[in-house]
């Protein structure tokens, strides 16, 4: 290997990582409000959280895009007819859950807690520390008995069929008042269907065909790239479920106006592009242009044969394949994200479409992207995180069911516990920060549904095409969750620096941009960093070792 070329490329490399948007502050001012003592929630902060199935929602203290710092649970509404009803009122603080304190972070530790009580273990009961008025004590609220998440969750997992069933039959309900189409934003709505579909259920199908008949008739000026994408992946899934050629016309209206509005060069702005190919507004973005690509390749596959989508795939496709095995799809044309394994759902994005395309290799890198994002890197995302836990399970799927139960007893399982309801629906949460994102108010019950739905394969999106990325291990899935650990939006530092040389030197060799970029900046943190063990990679047979050892010479 040329030590020379390798090291020149360090030149050109970058360091390749841009900060999350988060709500500083000065820790050395910080100020957690202790309710108990007088403090009040402070004025800028509005964002609250959704308490799990029992009927609360509470706020809580975060910073940084963290809720780590907090210690209490301000109760600010409570469901009538719910499990708390009756035993906590608006103004109450929760101190803990189980008997205990909370002791680390009172959004998971309730969560967990809620996973907990569930199960026919704990008969559905669920201990809260509660202060009013001075005074402390213990309560119990009465859950239904749930069930335990299994190891391979939501595959061969009663309590996820219990969910799903619980879900869908509120969303039936919800579709079906008359006003649900005014109410209802058209990206959500058309998950909605999309998750009444996955569950397949004879009993919902005219609800379905209502909104195929919508979906194809839609049409909007305003965020049509954003709109049109979601539109049109539950048209087609429609199509190739039922087999209804009736709405054809309106899918290959949505699909060829996408394929006219793609840049010249493959690309989607926040609308279609001008007649000359080039795009309005600040340029491309691939939140949107990621499933309007999905939409058209699962359109073709419906039966709307056109060159003008078949190349606007190609050249969709061919963009994004550029980021396979060098960090996360960006937000624009920009260079891969390095900070983190997933940028707004943009990892799980890709790997079902490259999926749906057929190309091993691209769709193995994402999924494993996607299965390593998990904890603060799921809770970030800009403007909001909703499209990063949309498509979660779906793209980690493709990694068989020992990647989605790792995934789930990591960190999907007691948040998707907290974010649901007691009748069965799924909130929103929102990123951990002082007030609410873009999507807050949108329903997430069809979201979180979909990946309740994959063990039924009733859709593409849901798996009833086989995967084309290597089925995992348990031991090789919850390697790769394991490496997402290490690194939160508050603390970027102290998990890879409290690591040996010897474990960062084997870090630069691993597959993940993201483990090899935390890698090489925290050897460059070192007073003495092992210099020469990191120049004696460049001779590595692992490229991926080869080019972690640049990063870290050039971080140093």
């Amino acid at each position: 290997m040329n030590k020379l070329l390798l090291l020149m490329l360090v030149a050109i490399i970058g360091p390749g990582t841009k900060s999350c948007d988060t709500a500083s502050a000065d820790e050395n001012r910080l100020h957690v409000p202790d309710l108990t003592q007088g403090d009040t929630i402070p004025a800028r902060h509005k964002h609250d959280w959704n308490l799990g199935p029992v009927g609360l929602r509470g706020w809580m203290f975060c910073d940084q895009l963290v809720t780590t710092d907090a210690r209490q649970i301000a109760i600010t509404a409570v469901d009538s007819g719910s499990p708390a009803a009756g035993i906590l009122s608006v103004g109450d603080v929760i101190l803990g859950v189980g008997g205990r304190r909370f002791a680390y972070d009172p959004r998971t530790e309730f969560g967990l807690a809620v996973s907990a009580a569930e199960t026919k273990t704990e008969k559905g009961r669920l201990v809260l520390t509660r202060w009013r008025d001075g005074q402390i004590e213990d309560v119990t609220l009465t859950l239904p008995i749930a069930g335990t998440f299994s190891g391979t969750a939501p595959y061969d997992c009663d309590k996820s069929k219990w969910i799903l069933r619980r879900g869908l039959q509120v969303l039936a309900e919800r579709a079906a008042q008359p006003d649900y189409g005014q109410q209802t934003d058209a990206i959500p709505r058309a998950l909605n269907a999309l998750a009444l579909l996955a569950g397949g259920e004879a009993a919902h199908l005219e609800l379905v065909q209502r909104e195929a008949r919508w979906a194809a008739d839609f049409a909007t000026d305003d965020f049509r790239t954003w709109y049109y994408g979601y539109v049109m992946i539950f048209l087609s899934e429609y199509v190739l479920a039922t087999n209804d050629q009736s709405v054809l016309p309106g899918l290959r209206r949505l699909a060829l106006d996408s394929a006219r509005g793609q840049s010249a060069v493959g690309s989607w702005g926040h609308t279609f592009a001008a007649p000359d190919g080039r795009l309005r507004g600040y340029g491309m973005m691939n939140s949107p242009g990621l499933p309007l690509t999905i939409g058209m390749v699962l359109a073709r596959d419906a039966g709307v044969n056109d060159p003008e989508i078949a190349r606007a795939i190609d050249l969709s496709s061919r963009l994004l394949r550029f980021y396979t095995g060098k960090g996360a799809v960006p937000y624009g044309d920009h260079a891969a994200w390095t900070e983190t394994h997933e940028d707004n759902g943009k990892c799980g994005m890709a790997a079902v479409l490259f999926n749906s395309l057929g190309e091993a290799r691209s769709a193995d890198y994402f999924t494993r992207m996607a299965l390593a994002s998990h904890g603060s890197e799921r809770d970030c995302g800009h403007t909001g995180n909703y499209f990063n836990l949309l498509w979660s399970l779906p793209a980690i799927a493709q990694a068989g069911p020992q990647a989605t139960g790792a995934w789930m007893r990591e960190f999907g399982g007691w948040y998707h516990d907290l974010a649901r309801r007691h009748d069965g629906s799924f909130a929103h949460q929102g990123p951990p920060e002082p007030d609410h994102d873009s999507y807050h108010g949108w329903d997430a019950t069809g979201a979180f549904l979909l990946g309740y739905a994959l063990p039924l394969r009733k859709i593409r999106l849901t798996g009833r095409t086989p995967a084309v990325a290597e089925t995992l291990a348990a031991d090789a899935a919850q390697r790769i969750v394991a490496d997402g650990r290490g690194w939160n939006n508050k603390d970027r530092r102290s998990g890879y620096e409290q690591l040996p040389d010897a474990e960062l030197l084997r870090r630069l060799g691993s597959w993940s941009p993201i483990v090899r970029e935390r890698a090489a900046m925290a050897i460059s943190w070192r007073k003495q960093p092992p210099l020469s063990a990191v120049i004696s990679l460049l001779d590595s047979d692992s490229l991926d070792a080869r080019v972690g050892a640049c990063h870290a010479l050039e971080q140093l």
